[in-house]
């Protein structure tokens, strides 16, 4: 038990919160002793007094029942891992922290705009770290349901597999919503800086990073420090895991590691 925990504490720490949380948060939520209500997303509890605005949050940390709730947080956890871990673009905690909140704010507009109604988010944030993952992963080849395919391509292999499944249609049209997310994301901070002529322009808030700073002054302040990562990426470097290439680590078989399926609960 104590191996199994150092082992636990020595993976990236944003990663295994988030993955730990959605985790059981989506196995209480199954098992019935959390009620779904207070968890998903509807304007109606934002404009409520007092205002339910931990729905603007709680509604990506819902997996799909069933054999989503371990597919879903595997996911959530290889994609967030090589954001958090290796990954030049996020060289800060706060970097990732803005990402994410960027991408899930960004989600949350979309549908609004778009009228579905979706009331959990969980599949579209993990497609939209899948995007942002493989644009780093230019060159590299993945196999995705015994078919090698170039690695950028991944998150639309991802969204096509949906169709295959009984509910698929309407998974892939919330998954849709995290591909726009990650793109624009992508195009704000990197394309348009580095062919448009332009600037980025969603950098990170410096207060961001002075709260972060300070929160993490009180952490080491008060309990010495946290714990830190082991300094690899999950599964390498490259072409490696989350993609779904042979390379990968992880008990699933790479024809599972990137299906990202999940449902919207209710």
């Amino acid at each position: 038990m104590d191996v199994a925990m150092e082992n636990y504490m020595r993976l990236p720490p944003m990663s295994r919160s988030i993955a730990t949380f959605t985790f059981v948060v989506s196995a209480g939520i199954v098992l019935g002793v959390l009620p779904a209500k207070y968890f998903i997303f509807h304007p109606f509890y934002l404009f409520q007094f007092p205002p339910q605005i931990w729905r603007i949050v709680s509604c990506f940390f819902v997996t799909s029942p069933g054999l989503g709730l371990l597919l879903d947080t595997y996911f959530l956890y290889t994609y967030l891992s090589q954001l958090e871990v290796g990954n030049p673009r996020f060289p800060r905690k706060e970097d990732l922290i803005w990402y994410l909140a960027f991408v899930c704010g960004t989600i949350l507009v979309a549908n609004h705009f778009t009228g579905f109604g979706f009331m959990t988010f969980l599949p579209a944030l993990i497609l939209a770290m899948a995007y942002t993952v493989t644009q780093e992963q230019s060159g590299a080849k993945v196999n995705y349901m015994f078919v090698t395919m170039p690695a950028q391509m991944m998150p639309y292999a991802m969204l096509a597999i949906n169709l295959l499944f009984p509910g698929g249609a309407m998974n892939l049209l919330l998954q849709l919503h995290g591909l726009f997310a990650g793109h624009l994301y992508d195009f704000l901070t990197r394309t348009w800086p580095n062919y448009g002529g332009g600037r980025n322009l969603i950098p990170t808030p410096a207060v961001l990073s002075r709260l972060v700073r300070s929160a993490e002054s009180f952490i080491q302040g008060r309990f010495g420090g946290p714990a830190r990562p082991s300094g690899h990426r999950l599964g390498g470097s490259g072409g490696g895991a989350g993609t779904g290439a042979n390379t990968s680590g992880g008990p699933l078989p790479d024809s599972w590691r990137t299906r990202g399926r999940g449902q919207r609960l209710g």
